[in-house]
């Protein structure tokens, strides 16, 4: 058996010892009093009740931080909302204006045509290689790619380009 170094395992060999020497001193002690007699010259049961009070701190953090984390996950569901909704009332506000470029000191807005979206019309009717095997799936980004390129796919077609707006920032 490999020994380690930490004050458990030291004290655990302790206890170990101190048990086998009252054994053998005193053959006919039971198992209470010894365990009592044990209690009293060890440490042990001291470092096994910090050990389970820490794994229930632990524990507590635990349940704090995922309920913490619940709390911060709709915060950000949020902010994206919050962040989608300015950006599409700046693309609306530069359409409307027939603005399609806007420099400020620390970024640059335009609008441009973005590319258009894959509609599925007929699920049923697009042909096996557009759908990933095990379990059946749609390979979206290929049937976009093939009609792009002119494919004529049943069960598909090219919706209309949305404008977009384009951040970079400096």
């Amino acid at each position: 058996m490999v020994m380690h170094t930490s004050p458990l395992s030291a004290e655990l060999h302790r206890y170990n010892l101190l048990r086998e020497r009252l054994a053998a001193a005193f053959p006919d002690l039971d198992e209470e009093t010894a365990r009592d007699t044990l209690e009293g010259i060890s440490t042990l049961n001291e470092l096994i009740a910090a050990i389970v009070r820490s794994a229930l701190l632990d524990e507590a953090l635990q349940a704090g931080l995922k309920s913490r984390m619940v709390e911060l996950r709709s915060r950000l569901t949020r902010f994206e909302e919050r962040s989608a909704k300015k950006r599409r009332l700046a693309l609306e506000a530069m359409s409307d204006a027939g603005l399609s470029k806007l420099q400020q000191p620390d970024f640059t807005v335009s609008v441009r045509a973005g590319s258009p979206a894959l509609l599925v019309v007929t699920e049923e009717d697009i042909p096996s290689p557009y759908w990933t095997p095990q379990p059946p799936k749609l390979n979206r980004q290929a049937v976009l790619n093939d009609l792009k390129l002119g494919a004529q796919i049943p069960g598909v077609q090219l919706g209309n380009r949305e404008t977009v707006l384009t951040v970079r920032t400096k």
